[in-house]
């Protein structure tokens, strides 16, 4: 724990995970040639939503209003294959909405920023985010032409300065869309490096508020082995067992499995489920007489992520 401890340190705050990511990058291009899995746009009315495969199993996701050909970019890693997108689909960058700072989500902040001049980078300050320009807080919002509007919320737990991007549903009369980084996955959530469970919990608590019809477009393709792991906590959950089965057959052929919506979530993600009854009786925790339930919720959460960091480790 505490070597891990040290090689988070040197990959979030010196030159050397700047050079570790560049090697990563290098070594996912070579093995993946046109990228980690095979993506498709998701139109809604004019708004065009392409997941990009960066990394071995990251995903940016580029953000194009079709009418006047303006995009935004979340998370762009690698520049690369996002430029690549951005040439094929005609379209004006005109900014990054960066989640947080670990490399695998922004280090192609820089570099598009070069390559489009007048590109905006946004970000929260508490997070040393490569190339910012526009820091955000909680709930600010950022709107990009008439139809582009995103508000952002702070999700501390996973870094200090997480955010996640909504972009709003109401302006193009269709479902709301969670560019949720490193927060939530499918039927997962990130670790928390830089924070307690409590912290998380509340961020969590963030989504878990937000319109069941939300599309969820995770920083990861971790579906998987989230879906397994849930299957471990709560074996009788037959949403989950149907969403696996699913999973499985879109990996079987290198699918990608975003998006989700949000009342999947609720139904199958034991991560946003820390109030269920079930999942209390499967993981053999009681709420204590003078524990109230939000702490109760944190300590199931502490629970749930110390079982998943076992799992992912063994």
């Amino acid at each position: 724990s505490l070597r891990r401890a040290g090689r988070y340190s040197l990959y979030t705050r010196t030159k050397l995970g700047y050079i570790f990511h560049k090697r990563q990058m290098k070594k996912a291009r070579e093995r993946y040639p046109a990228g980690h899995s095979k993506t498709q746009p998701t139109i809604i009315n004019g708004i065009k939503i392409i997941p990009v495969p960066i990394l071995l199993d990251n995903y940016s996701y580029v953000v194009i209003d079709t009418a006047s050909n303006m995009a935004v970019v979340v998370d762009p890693a690698d520049p690369q294959p996002v430029q690549a997108c951005l040439e094929e689909e005609g379209v004006a960058l005109q900014a990054v909405l960066c989640t947080h700072k670990h490399w695998d989500h922004s280090g192609g902040n820089r570099a598009l920023k070069r390559r489009y001049g007048s590109c905006r980078v946004y970000g929260n300050a508490m997070d040393n985010i490569p190339g910012l320009t526009h820091p955000l807080s909680d709930k600010d919002t950022i709107d990009f032409g008439t139809r582009l509007h995103f508000r952002a919320f702070y999700t501390p737990g996973h870094t200090v300065g997480h955010v996640i991007y909504l972009l709003d549903g109401r302006a193009i009369g269709g479902p709301s869309s969670l560019f949720s980084g490193d927060l939530v996955f499918l039927s997962g959530c990130g670790r928390m490096f830089e924070g307690n469970a409590s912290t998380m919990l509340s961020s969590l608590d963030t989504v878990g508020s937000l319109n069941d019809e939300t599309l969820l477009w995770p920083g990861h393709e971790y579906a998987e082995d989230n879906l397994l792991f849930a299957a471990e906590v709560e074996p009788c959950n037959a949403v989950r067992e149907q969403k696996l089965q699913w999973v499985l057959q879109q990996r079987g052929q290198r699918l990608c499995t975003c998006p989700s919506t949000l009342a999947e979530e609720k139904q199958y993600n034991p991560f946003l489920r820390c109030h269920s009854q079930d999942l209390h009786r499967a993981l053999g925790l009681q709420q204590k007489q003078d524990e109230d339930w939000t702490s109760y919720r944190a300590r199931v959460l502490e629970e749930l992520r110390r079982r998943k960091d076992i799992y992912k480790d063994r």
